[in-house]
């Protein structure tokens, strides 16, 4: 049955077997997980008390913590997504606040604070940090909304009429056609310093050493550098989008750079290790490109979101090699990121990865839907 896939990351997981890795399926088919408690007897971490693994809860506040459940109990996904959002909103709508000069902190908080923005770098950022590593919450939130500020503010950069000349972002109007181009310039450009700011400024010394603080910042101004995003945007504004090489390598930088930043970040804050993070680096950057190849895959079979992705773009995997090729490139990018969630299962349990595998696989899931079935739909792209 062809169904429209909801504005974010909202779905279940369907039950698991053997030993398999869990399958994610759209919120509308009437499937939902059991914790796989014969392959890992353990207490799912997601739900867990302050008796966890790491002897710390996942969720800082009542209004955001799960009830305890027992063994094998079914875990909602949607309900966690939509109370993670909500946090960040709040913390959002705080760190970006109204003042002198009134007109640029109004283009500030006009794109920040976007309704339907899906919030997948701090979503991400938290996933690896609290329920992976089990950091608590107030020790991530800095960081995932300083990710969000800077990913909003290449948003509103990339939208311009000198680069992708984007007239909707996110369901409605960009910044530059509402405020004009010379506020959403401004905006963009306060938008990237407030960011890191409010990591340095907002992270809790006792949760967070400094060291690490200071790595997180250098993660960060790495990926939005000429290196990274910039770069990226640079490649495609030059890129004819006809050439394999180009095409891939403008999706690595323009798009792939953000999420392997934000697992990476989210790995920093919680502690991890230098294997665990070259698995989570690696994991961010296929699940980046991975979901602008499915972005590619909608737009090119009519199926787009109707500017809620990078729809300025001219490198397209679908131009360069066609459908079918396409999705074979995605369902690639798909097993790398799956193999490097693999690597992390002997430290961690399959039951703490479980929203990491839900951006991999409700992404191939929309792409192949729309392709067999002309559903749409749209995944945290922006």
């Amino acid at each position: 049955m062809a169904t429209s896939a909801p504005a974010g990351l909202f779905f279940f997981f369907s039950p698991v077997v053997s030993s398999s890795v869990p399958k994610v399926s759209p919120l509308f088919s009437p499937l939902h997980i059991r914790s796989p408690a014969q392959r890992h007897p353990q207490r799912c971490y997601l739900c867990s008390s302050p008796s966890s693994p790491t002897g710390r809860s996942s969720f800082d506040s009542s209004a955001h913590q799960s009830s305890s459940a027992p063994q094998g109990s079914a875990f909602d996904l949607r309900s966690y997504w939509s109370a993670v959002i909500s946090q960040i909103d709040a913390e959002l709508d705080v760190a970006v606040p109204v003042r002198y000069p009134l007109r640029i902190h109004e283009a500030m908080r006009y794109s920040v604070l976007a309704p339907g923005a899906k919030r997948a770098p701090p979503v991400m950022c938290l996933a690896v940090a609290c329920e992976l590593l089990g950091a608590p919450r107030a020790a991530a939130l800095p960081t995932a909304c300083a990710l969000e500020m800077v990913h909003t503010a290449s948003l509103v950069h990339d939208d311009l009429p000198c680069m992708d000349a984007a007239q909707l972002r996110r369901g409605r109007p960009t910044s530059h056609t509402v405020f004009g181009v010379d506020m959403a310039v401004l905006a963009g450009d306060a938008l990237f310093p407030l960011g890191f700011r409010h990591i340095v400024s907002h992270t809790p010394p006792e949760l967070v050493p400094e060291e690490r603080v200071l790595r997180v910042v250098e993660e960060i101004a790495r990926a939005v550098g000429s290196g990274g995003m910039a770069a990226g945007q640079f490649l495609d504004l030059e890129s004819t989008g006809t050439a394999d090489g180009d095409v891939m390598t403008v999706l690595e930088k323009k798009f792939g750079e953000m999420a392997e930043c934000s697992a990476v970040c989210g790995g920093l804050v919680g502690g991890a290790g230098a294997a665990d993070l070259g698995s989570l680096r690696r994991y961010g950057r296929a699940v980046g490109v991975l979901y602008q190849v499915v972005d590619d895959i909608l737009m090119e079979d009519g199926n787009g979101s109707g500017g809620d992705g990078k729809m300025g773009s001219k490198a397209s995997v679908v131009r360069v090699h066609g459908m079918g090729r396409a999705m074979a490139i995605a369902e690639e990018l798909r097993e790398q990121a799956k193999r490097e969630l693999r690597a992390l299962e002997g430290n961690y349990g399959i039951e703490r990865l479980l929203p990491l595998h839900s951006f991999v696989d409700y992404a191939v899931e929309r792409s192949f839907d729309a392709a067999t079935t002309g559903s749409s739909g749209s995944g945290p792209t922006s």
